[in-house]
């Protein structure tokens, strides 16, 4: 009976031990860039020190403490005067994975391996950071390789046209950083570091562990490749907070995954954004969009993240997940509280229509998306707490913004014919004209249909003698950014210019044009 009792209380007591344990160390300027607090370099104050819960800032002498358990990744929120040490990948190396115990090992794809004790002193080291408050990030959408294949064409077709581009500050890809192959993740980490950015990622629901029995585990593998999965940081006045918006396995029968966000990602948002200006620019980044059905998202997650917000007018949202592109604006009837509506950015992808079509010279698929939109990336501008966002087309030059349908040749009769045009970066909001050559400026009208010139792409698949070269893309779907306008009903024979003109929401005017004939009729 003694023995029991003593077992019971020995065992009580590790447990109030690891309940209580601690990691405490140093934030610094690591003066010689080696990840080293030598004994000349000090500590820095007030910078915020998380848990994934909690939120601390450094004392004078730059120490911090925080209760951890036994699955914790400690981080810190890098303030915009510093920047982390990045790893040979380019990675940012902000966060210790704290897993005695290790990851599951009976899961398919490796997670973290037993980490043992806490340092005694957990120390992170910061670099100056010389970023003014003007600067831009390259935004990837789904990479989404599923083997090596695909791999090589996310190379051939994205990554070596950015490849050392220059005046960027970071990168950021928002999900679905491979397709279910969580082996591919440190291959596509290795492939990026070409680009020379410090690039940061959120988890997307085919990064996960699909071994997981509980939402806590499905990130076993992301932690390992990229750490954590819900953090934050700060460059020139912009708060960025990364978000892993999927519950997996889902608490909803008949779905394998929801979008939402669990109490613990709840508790460090309210936590972080104590610390954050009020008048700053607060950028979320997530992979499923906000503007979902409700049998997609909890809407009460919705809620609550938008009540944590309240109190910021200068908000944005960037997401992915859908491989379409939409401009979607929240407002009162989606809770949204600010009077300004929330902008949240669904952004095109890299994988485009998951590398389906026509294969070009370097064996790289066309990958048109279902809405008409070229796969391609974006440019998030940053002028203090004001941004702009601007759509490249991989492949094609920066002023290729809109994909324009027009017939080749109609008649000088009545005609039904139409001309379309797609112009990637829209919305119903936006406002395009056209012109037959030297004419009057006119509107076309906002439509709602399945764009001509994909369905035309996609026809091609379907009307061919033999099996083209790639894989037949998905089926059209309705574009959210598409014009129309009919023809005048009698034109006089000769050729003709069709000229598209669209000023975007930030000022700068795109424009388009197409060759066509009139002929008479035999």
């Amino acid at each position: 009976m003694k023995r029991l009792l003593f077992l019971q209380l020995f065992s009580f007591c590790f447990a109030v031990a690891m309940a209580q344990q601690s990691a405490k160390g140093y934030v610094f300027y690591d003066a010689n860039n080696n990840g080293i607090m030598d004994k000349q370099e000090k500590g820095l104050e007030k910078v915020p020190v998380s848990n994934g819960r909690d939120v601390v800032v450094t004392n004078a002498k730059g120490w911090y403490q925080l209760p951890v358990t036994e699955d914790d990744i400690i981080f810190v929120i890098k303030p915009a005067v510093y920047t982390s040490p990045l790893n040979a990948k380019n990675l940012p190396q902000f966060y210790y994975n704290h897993k005695p115990l290790g990851s599951p090992t009976n899961f398919k794809y490796k997670g973290v391996l037993p980490t043992g004790k806490l340092p005694e002193s957990l120390n992170f080291p910061l670099l100056a950071d010389t970023t003014k408050d003007n600067f831009s990030a390259l935004i990837f959408g789904d990479p989404q390789p599923a083997n090596e294949a695909e791999l090589l064409q996310f190379k051939k077709g994205i990554v070596d046209e950015v490849a050392g581009i220059k005046n960027i500050r970071l990168g950021i890809s928002l999900g679905d950083i491979v397709g279910n192959r969580l082996d591919l993740q440190p291959a596509y980490a290795e492939l990026m570091k070409e680009i020379g950015l410090p690039w940061y990622n959120v988890m997307g629901n085919h990064d996960m562990n699909m071994d997981a029995k509980a939402d806590s585990l499905a990130d076993e593998s992301f932690e390992l490749n990229f750490g954590p999965a819900t953090y934050s940081f700060n460059v020139g006045k912009v708060h960025f907070i990364i978000l892993d918006d999927i519950i997996y396995p889902s608490p909803t029968p008949g779905r394998e995954y929801w979008g939402g966000f669990t109490e613990k990602q709840f508790t460090f948002l309210e936590n972080d954004l104590k610390l954050v200006p009020k008048d700053n620019l607060v950028i979320l980044s997530m992979h499923i969009p906000l503007k979902s059905a409700r049998d997609a998202f909890r809407m009460e997650d919705r809620k609550r993240l938008f009540t944590s917000l309240k109190d910021f007018p200068n908000c944005l949202a960037l997401s992915a997940h859908t491989h379409l592109q939409r401009n979607d604006f929240l407002g009162k009837k989606e809770d949204w509280f600010q009077a300004k509506s929330l902008h949240e950015f669904n952004a095109g992808t890299t994988s485009g229509d998951w590398y389906s079509g026509k294969l070009n010279d370097k064996g790289v698929p066309s990958s048109t998306m279902r809405d008409g939109t070229r796969k391609g990336y974006a440019f998030l501008n940053i002028s203090g707490i004001q941004y702009s966002i601007e759509y490249k087309v991989a492949g094609m030059p920066a002023d290729y913004q809109m994909e324009v349908y027009c017939p080749k040749v109609i008649s000088t009769e009545k005609n039904t014919a139409r001309f379309f045009a797609n112009y990637f970066m829209g919305s119903d909001a936006d406002i395009l004209e056209y012109k037959f050559n030297e004419g009057d400026w006119q509107k076309m009208n906002f439509t709602k249909s399945v764009d001509p010139s994909f369905a035309a792409e996609l026809m091609q698949w379907d009307f061919t003698d033999t099996l083209m070269n790639g894989r037949r893309p998905s089926n059209g779907v309705e574009s959210t950014h598409l014009w129309q306008a009919s023809f005048p009903k009698k034109m006089k024979a000769g050729n003709y210019t069709l000229s598209i003109r669209v000023t975007d929401r930030y000022g700068k005017t795109h424009t388009a044009q197409k060759l066509f004939k009139v002929e008479k009729s035999l």
